[in-house]
Parts: C-alpha cells; sequence; structure tokens
C-alpha cells in the first residue's frame, strides 16, 4: 500500500475537538485565544426525534450570537449526535438558519449512556444509516454551509470501518474526522494512527486524524503514519493550551505556566458567572487534572485546590496574590 506524499512545507491545519463536559464556550474561547487553531467544534446536541427551540442551540453555542466565531474569530461547528435522519435533518436546517459555520454529525461518542439510546459509535454497525444520516443533513442545510462527520475506527472492532467512511463521503459530507479508535477502545492508547491511510485511499473527501496527539512529536508520528495533513486536538490541547502553537511552531519555546496561569485565572472568573457555585469548583478541578500532565505548577494547583469545593475557598487557595488573578 502507497500513502500519497504530504506537504511537509506546510504547517496542518488545526481543529479543536469536541469534548463533552469539558471544552465549552469558555474553554473555546480561551483556548483559541492562544492561537493555533482553524476551527472548533461544539460539544453534542443530542437529537431525538423532534425540532429543538432556538434556545437550545444558543445555549449550547453562544458563539451563534457573534457569526458563529470565538471571541478570537475562529469559526465553530455545530455537532449534533442521533439516529433519527429526519429529525437531525430539521435540526441542522434550524442551525444554519441561525448562522452556524456548519454541521458536523457524531458517529464517535463512546459512552454507554448515548450509546444504549442509539447514538454516536454504536451507529457505527449500520453503515447504511451513517450515509442517510449525512445524505438528509446534506439535503437540508444550503449548499455553502459545509456537513462534515466524526467517526472512530468502529464500534466493537474495525470491520466496518472502510463501509462506514464511504458512507460519510457518497452521502456529500465535505470532511470527515477519525478518532483512531474502536468504541471496545475507549481512550486506551496506543491509538492506530496508521489505519487513517486506509481510509484515505478508500474515500475522495478530507481525512483529519484524531486521538492520543499530546505533544509535538506525537503529532509528527500521527501525520507521518496516517499521511493526513489536518489534524484534530481534544485531551491534549487542555492539558497543553499551547500544543496547536507548537505544532505550527516547533522552533519557537513552548508555552510556560506563567502565560497558562492568567488563562486558568480568566476561566475561572467566567465561571463565576455562567456557573452554579455548587459546580464551579468542579470545573476548574478538571481542566487543573488534566493540566497537571503538561505542568508541575498544576500539579501543585491540583494538590490545593482537591478537597476544596466552596468557590471563596478556591479563590483564597489558588489564586489570591497570583499573577494573572486581578
Amino acid at each position: 500500500m502507497t500513502t500519497p506524499p504530504r506537504n511537509d512545507s506546510a504547517a496542518p491545519r488545526i481543529l479543536l475537538a469536541p469534548m463533552e463536559g469539558v471544552l465549552d464556550h469558555l474553554l473555546r474561547d480561551i483556548l483559541t485565544q492562544v492561537g493555533g487553531v482553524d476551527r472548533c467544534v461544539s460539544e453534542f446536541i443530542r437529537v431525538t426525534d423532534s425540532l429543538l427551540p432556538d434556545h437550545v442551540f444558543l445555549r449550547r453555542i453562544p458563539e451563534l450570537h457573534h457569526g458563529s466565531r470565538t471571541g478570537a474569530g475562529v469559526p465553530v461547528r455545530a455537532q449534533l449526535l442521533g439516529s433519527d435522519p429526519a429529525a437531525l435533518a430539521a435540526n441542522a436546517a434550524a442551525l444554519a438558519r441561525l448562522g452556524a459555520e456548519g454541521v458536523d454529525l457524531n458517529f464517535g461518542c463512546p459512552a454507554p449512556t448515548v450509546n444504549r439510546h442509539r447514538g454516536g459509535a454504536v451507529l457505527l454497525d449500520e453503515p447504511d444509516l451513517v450515509h442517510d444520516i449525512v445524505a438528509a443533513v446534506r439535503r437540508a442545510v444550503p449548499a455553502d454551509v459545509p456537513v462534515s462527520a466524526k467517526m472512530r475506527l468502529g464500534h466493537r472492532d474495525e470491520s466496518r470501518m472502510l463501509d462506514c467512511a464511504r458512507a460519510i463521503d457518497t452521502a456529500g459530507a465535505a470532511e470527515l474526522v477519525v478518532h483512531a479508535r474502536t468504541k471496545a477502545d475507549g481512550y486506551r492508547p496506543p491509538a492506530r494512527w496508521d489505519r487513517l491511510a486506509l481510509i484515505r485511499e478508500a474515500v475522495a473527501l478530507p481525512v483529519v486524524a484524531n486521538g492520543e496527539m499530546w505533544t509535538v512529536d506525537d503529532a509528527r508520528r500521527c501525520l507521518e503514519q496516517s499521511g493526513c495533513d489536518a489534524l484534530m486536538l481534544g485531551r491534549g490541547m487542555v492539558a497543553d493550551p499551547g500544543l496547536a502553537l507548537a505544532i505550527r511552531r516547533p522552533d519557537e519555546p513552548p508555552l510556560g505556566w506563567d502565560s497558562v496561569f492568567p488563562l486558568v485565572a480568566t476561566y475561572w472568573e467566567r465561571l463565576g458567572s455562567t456557573v452554579a457555585p455548587h459546580s464551579r469548583a468542579g470545573r476548574l478541578k478538571q481542566w487543573l487534572n488534566l493540566l497537571r500532565r503538561r505542568f508541575p505548577e498544576a500539579e501543585a494547583a491540583w494538590d490545593l485546590v482537591r478537597p476544596e469545593n466552596d468557590p471563596a475557598r478556591v479563590t483564597a487557595l489558588l489564586f489570591a496574590g497570583q499573577p494573572g488573578s486581578d
């Protein structure tokens, strides 16, 4: 098998992944301010058998109020999850009316609750249904609104991997992101980036590589093994807000804690106006838990606030007198 060569002189296009319960509009805004991200995808909006009211879309993707862009001007594509082609099409049309940059379809979520309700990665056992969903959404939105999809290598195994990729391609999608693990793999390493080369050979649409990229070296190896020229970063970008910039500019010094801590302080401040007090500390600890993978200072911060849930105590312990905490 031969994979078409990739133009190594060009920096890869970088997308920010949807991460349910983690990468909401607050964190999207902060991470895109750092730079290096070309496009975001929202957390999924679950569709059953009805048309959702506009306020559901606007609450989940407040960037729709601002041209479907983050504060840094980075486009945000709306992601839908479900199994009813007609209902998904109707909701996609509503998003297009609200000015969504595009519509992305979720065939990759591994969450057991989602899969039990016939959503996400479980649909990869049904390539015909995957095709019908993409085709229905493509027909429902204007031609200038891109429709994309995200999938894993399969549900329990990879036996229908190429069938699903071809189904998405022939249904009219403009782009396919592939998380290089099956649902059964969960998030256990390794990600099998070499499988993406097989998918690229089987389809005509652009394929974006996703999964297990924590460092610049990981990204380099993924590009080499997959032959892709675009990446989607998820946990790696949350753990290292400078990762996208570092991939683009590997010869420049990486983002340090002195630059990251003010981002954490901004996030904490914004949580105060959008999240209930009893949930605020948990959201901060969730981010610190990933940041400590990359920054020793985040490990120390995590140790300080881990037992605390009172916002005033967290502020006193972590932010009082710290640079960037005003």
